[in-house]
């Protein structure tokens, strides 16, 4: 139903694009045909890059999900470019409208003076309005596709590498400057593959990490289908190993399977549960919660579960993939959260929109006396495409609060 009703929207808004692109700015049947074919092409293509990965599988999926894709992502930027032009459009059209003619003097007797006609609408100059309209379309189709080929350009390079400290409460001073590199939504798929995990994994070791911490949103797919491209995440290495939590996508994909994969790979699992982290005779606790989604499943998240046998006295830092779970993790007096999910908004100005559901979008923020971090993911759900948003790997250092 979900799928039916974003191709229905699809749909409706590339009739909006075809009264502007092809209605508005063609005056012949056969311009207006060839037209209408390529929108309705494109709109096809939309709709089965969003479905027929789910159908045929990862590899003959990403045949049709290259070109949906992107051209979901330039559809999208059309319709805001459009839609902002909109006022101006009006402005222009009624500025461009031609005066009427001032009707002819009536030759009637002066003691029955005719009534004065009705003033006629003044008619719109036809070229003109052309004009308006081929040079709104020049204007969105140029704006869109530079600024998704920008967006294509940051989706595809590599990550930026974030650094920040994180004061944190208790800590021992034989733990300042303990490093978590933070990675997040790999999304695996039809457009991402082994060659995206062995950069992330070289990526990551060239940060000489302390502990490697995966939230979520590892793959779009099965692990029959992608356990190859997975692979590389067993030449992680870090002094104290690679912990993991189940993101929302994890759960549409099979996540008891990916758990199992991951494990045989050599990552650890915090399912609901807890490890202390040692160094010397001081440490802290890891604990990691399932995502929300996993309620779906029979498998939510469990935030008592994964404190109960944490030693109080020390911090506690949680993995947990969504960060709208640090209002659970703040009441059990949790340290740092780590999450990712958000994409930092992924194609401005979805931000704003990402903002309503979610405390944070990317980077650190505090809620009550609970640090949260929010990493922008190393990949991309749906376009190819970030606006605003580059994808990031974040290594999060550790001191004590003064």
């Amino acid at each position: 139903m979900f799928m039916v009703v974003v191709g229905l929207g699809v749909l409706l808004l590339h009739w909006y694009l075809w009264r502007r692109l092809v209605h508005d700015t063609t005056r012949t049947p056969r311009a207006r045909r060839a037209g209408t074919v390529v929108l309705a092409v494109l709109a096809g293509l939309t709709v089965a890059g969003l479905v027929l990965p789910q159908v045929v599988g990862v590899e003959v999926g990403a045949w049709f999900a290259w070109p949906g894709y992107l051209w979901f992502a330039v559809f999208f930027y059309l319709l805001l470019i459009l839609a902002v032009l909109e006022l101006p459009r009006l402005a222009l059209r009624r500025w461009m409208r031609k005066p009427a003619a001032a009707p002819e003097p009536a030759l009637v007797p002066a003691a029955a003076p005719a009534p004065e006609p009705a003033p006629e609408p003044a008619p719109v100059d036809l070229g003109r309005r052309l004009f308006v309209a081929r040079a709104a379309a020049v204007v969105a189709g140029a704006g869109a596709s530079t600024i998704v080929g920008a967006g294509v350009v940051s989706a595809l390079g590599p990550p930026e590498v974030k650094r920040l400290t994180v004061p944190i409460t208790g800590l021992a001073e034989e733990l300042r400057g303990f490093r978590i590199a933070v990675v997040s939504d790999i999304h695996l798929g039809p457009l991402l593959g082994r060659a995206h995990t062995e950069r992330v994994v070289r990526m990551l070791n060239e940060t000489a990490p302390d502990l490697v911490a995966m939230v979520g949103d590892l793959a779009d797919g099965t692990v029959a289908e992608l356990g190859h491209a997975a692979e590389p995440l067993r030449d992680l290495v870090s002094r104290h190993g690679t912990y993991f939590v189940t993101g929302n996508h994890e759960y549409y994909s099979g996540h008891q399977q990916w758990v199992t994969e991951l494990e045989r790979l050599g990552l650890h699992y915090l399912h609901n549960s807890n490890t202390p982290i040692t160094q010397g005779d001081n440490g802290f606790t890891l604990a990691g919660v399932t995502d929300l989604n996993g309620r779906k499943y029979d498998d939510a998240p469990n935030m008592i579960r994964a404190l109960s046998t944490r030693d109080t006295s020390k911090p506690t830092v949680l993995l947990a993939h969504q960060p709208v779970q640090v209002e659970d993790a703040a009441k059990h007096s949790v340290d740092l959260q780590l999450s990712g999910h958000t994409h930092g908004g992924q194609l401005w100005p979805f931000h704003y929109a990402v903002r309503l559901s979610q405390p944070a979008v990317s980077g650190l923020s505090k809620v009550d006396k609970t640090w949260l971090y929010v990493t922008n993911g190393v990949g991309s759900w749906g376009p190819p495409v970030r606006v605003g948003a580059a994808p990031d790997i974040s290594v999060i250092e550790l001191v004590p609060d003064a």
